[in-house]
C-alpha cells in the first residue's frame, strides 16, 4: 500500500525523489532525519509525522497546517527556540510506534498547503535551517538508494479516521485479534459491519444459511434484486461487501458440530448471535476450552398492544469469569425450527444497536474504551430505555 500511495501521488513522489526519508506508517506520513538545533547549540535529528488525507488512494489537500514532532524543541542557530512555529507540548502516542513530543504551526498563506510536498519540506527546511549555518551543507535530503519497504495493511485502503483524531495508539491495541463471529443474521452481520472497520488481523465467519429477502431488511447495506435472485450463503454475500475494505475475512458456510469445531482455533474473540441450541452449546464448550473470551448478544421482542417490547442483551465471558454463563445467562434449549421462526421477531434498528453494545464491550476488553465496571451482562430494555450492568467481575 505504501509504495502504491507514493506512485500514484505526484506529492508524496517529489518527495521521495528529492531524497527526503519519508514513509508511511499506519496512516501517518513520516519524514525522519530532519536536522535540527537543540539548547545545547548541538545539531541533531528528528522526525515529522502528519496526517494524511485521502480520498482512496489519492491525497487530498491537507486538512491541517499542523504537523507533530518528534524530537527536542528546535532553536535557532544560537540556542534560541524557533517560537513561530509553537503549538502545543502534547507528548502524544500516535499509534503505530509513533510518539510525539510537540506539534507545530506555520501556515504560509490563508489557504494552508497546496499539497504533503508543500507541507512537509516547508517544515524540514524551517527546522533545518539553523542547523545548516552550524553545519554547512546539512539537509534533510538524503541519498538513498531504492527502497523496498511497504507496510503490510489487513485494509485495502489506509484507515485515515483514526489517525486523523489521533486514535492511532487505541486502534493498535486491536491488531493482533483473530475474531470469529458465529452467526451472520441480523445482528451478526451489524457485528461484521463494525469488527471490519477494526485493524483486526483476521475475522472469520460462520453460517451456513442462505441470504434471502427477509435478511436484506436486517442487515446493513442494501442487495440488489439479482443478488437476492441467486440466494448466497450468508458468509459469501457478506464477506463480498467487506472484503472491499478488510484484506483478512474468511467465510465458512458450515453448521458447527465435531467436524468444524477445529475453525475456531487460533482465535483470540469470538461474538456468537446464534439461536439457542445443541451447537450453541458445543461452540460455547470449545471455546472455553481454548480460553477464548466471547460475548454471546440476544433479544427477545413481543407483539401486544400494536407495539413492539422487548429486551436486549450482551453477555460476556472471560478466562477470569464465566461462572455466569451457566447459572443461566445464556440459554442452550432450542424449540423446534417452527417455533423459533416464529418467535424470532428481529428489526434492523435493534440488531444494529444489540450489535453496538457487543462491539463496545469488546473494545472495552481490549482496553479502548474505558471500564469502570467490568460487567459480563447487560440487559437494554426498550420501552424505558433503561440499560442494566451485572456479573462484575
Amino acid at each position: 500500500m505504501s509504495l502504491e500511495l507514493f506512485s500514484r501521488n505526484p506529492d508524496l513522489a517529489r518527495l521521495r525523489s528529492e531524497g527526503y526519508f519519508v514513509r508511511i506508517h499506519g496512516s501517518l506520513l513520516v519524514m525522519r532525519e530532519v536536522p535540527y538545533v537543540d539548547a545545547q547549540r548541538r545539531v541533531r535529528t528528528g522526525t515529522l509525522v502528519s496526517t494524511l488525507d485521502l480520498a482512496g488512494d489519492q491525497t487530498r489537500k491537507p486538512e491541517t497546517h499542523v504537523i507533530h514532532w518528534h524530537g527536542d524543541f528546535p532553536c535557532n542557530a544560537d540556542g534560541t527556540p524557533l517560537p513561530a512555529i509553537s503549538h502545543t507540548s502534547p507528548n502524544t502516542d500516535l499509534g503505530h510506534s509513533l510518539t510525539a513530543r510537540y506539534s507545530f504551526s506555520s501556515k504560509p498563506n490563508p489557504d494552508g498547503y497546496p499539497d504533503y510536498y508543500a507541507k512537509l519540506s516547508t517544515y524540514a527546511t524551517i527546522l533545518a535551517g539553523p542547523a545548516a549555518v552550524l553545519q554547512p551543507g546539512i539537509s534533510a535530503r538524503l541519498i538513498r538508494g531504492a527502497d523496498d519497504e511497504d507496510e503490510q495493511s489487513v485494509f485495502n485502503y489506509l484507515d485515515t479516521a483514526s489517525s486523523r483524531v489521533g486514535l492511532g495508539a487505541l486502534a493498535s491495541k486491536l491488531e493482533n485479534e483473530v475474531v470469529a463471529i458465529l452467526g451472520t443474521g441480523g445482528t451478526g452481520s451489524y457485528i461484521l459491519d463494525l469488527v471490519a472497520k477494526a485493524p483486526v488481523r483476521e475475522i472469520r465467519l460462520f453460517d451456513d444459511d442462505d441470504f434471502l429477502s427477509h435478511n436484506a431488511f436486517r442487515a446493513p447495506g442494501a442487495p440488489s434484486l439479482e443478488m437476492l435472485r441467486d440466494a448466497p450463503k450468508k458468509v459469501q454475500y457478506l464477506k463480498g461487501i467487506y472484503e472491499r475494505m478488510h484484506r483478512g475475512i474468511v467465510a465458512h458456510a458450515v453448521k458447527m458440530n465435531a467436524d468444524t469445531l477445529g475453525l475456531l482455533d487460533g482465535i483470540t474473540f469470538a461474538f456468537i448471535s446464534m439461536d439457542a441450541g445443541e451447537e450453541k452449546r458445543a461452540v460455547v464448550a470449545k471455546l472455553e476450552a481454548l480460553g477464548v473470551p466471547f460475548i454471546d448478544v440476544g433479544m427477545g421482542l413481543e407483539l401486544s398492544n400494536g407495539s413492539l417490547g422487548g429486551i436486549l442483551r450482551v453477555t460476556t465471558s472471560t478466562p477470569e469469569k464465566r461462572d455466569h454463563i451457566h447459572a443461566g445467562r445464556i440459554s442452550f434449549a432450542g424449540g423446534g425450527e417452527q417455533d423459533l421462526y416464529a418467535s424470532n421477531i428481529q428489526v434492523a434498528d435493534l440488531n444494529a444497536l444489540n450489535a453496538c453494545l457487543a462491539v463496545v464491550k469488546w473494545k472495552k476488553l481490549r482496553g479502548f474504551y474505558r471500564d469502570l465496571e467490568n460487567e459480563h451482562h447487560s440487559t437494554y430494555t426498550t420501552d424505558g430505555g433503561m440499560l442494566l450492568n451485572g456479573d462484575q467481575s
